[in-house]
Order: C-alpha cells, then sequence, then structure tokens
C-alpha cells in the first residue's frame, strides 16, 4: 500500500472534455478531461475498492489519478503509451 494520503491521487478540479461515454453513480464519464494547467487525462476505468468503500490506490498505475466519484483518468502521454503495449 502506497503511504501518500488519498488527496495526492485525486484530480481536483478537472473540466470536461470528450464525450460522454456512460454513467457511473448518477455522473457523466467523460473520454477526456483537462485539469487546472490544461493537461488532458484519459478515462482509464474505475479505481478499485476494498470491502470497506475505500479507494485501493495501491493497485493505480503510473500517471493514473482519480476524479470523483471514482473514475480513474491517465495522463494523456502515459495512455498512448498503455495503448501501443
Amino acid at each position: 500500500m502506497r503511504s501518500f494520503p488519498l488527496e495526492y491521487y485525486m484530480l481536483p478540479n478537472v473540466s470536461v472534455d470528450g464525450p460522454v461515454l456512460g454513467y457511473f453513480a448518477d455522473c457523466p464519464i467523460r473520454g477526456w478531461v483537462r485539469d487546472q494547467w490544461g493537461k488532458r487525462y484519459r478515462y482509464v476505468g474505475l479505481v478499485p475498492c476494498f470491502s470497506d468503500g475505500t479507494f485501493n490506490i495501491g493497485l493505480l498505475q503510473p500517471g493514473e489519478w482519480i476524479v470523483e466519484p471514482g473514475l480513474v483518468y491517465a495522463m494523456e502521454a502515459l495512455a498512448a503509451r498503455t495503448r501501443a503495449r
């Protein structure tokens, strides 16, 4: 388990970018989001949770970030490398 607080893995204040792919917990899942500095992130899935409902941040890959309510987005450059594998 990683020793940093959950907040270190959260991507706050995102702006929506891209189509709606579906819904999770009554929230739209966007194909892409942008952070406050304009960096783009691609939707890659849902964050795994423990049985008590807390996020299992230990399973996040490098460059992956959580957007409430539990969506995982990867930084654009890293998402492209993952697709190439």
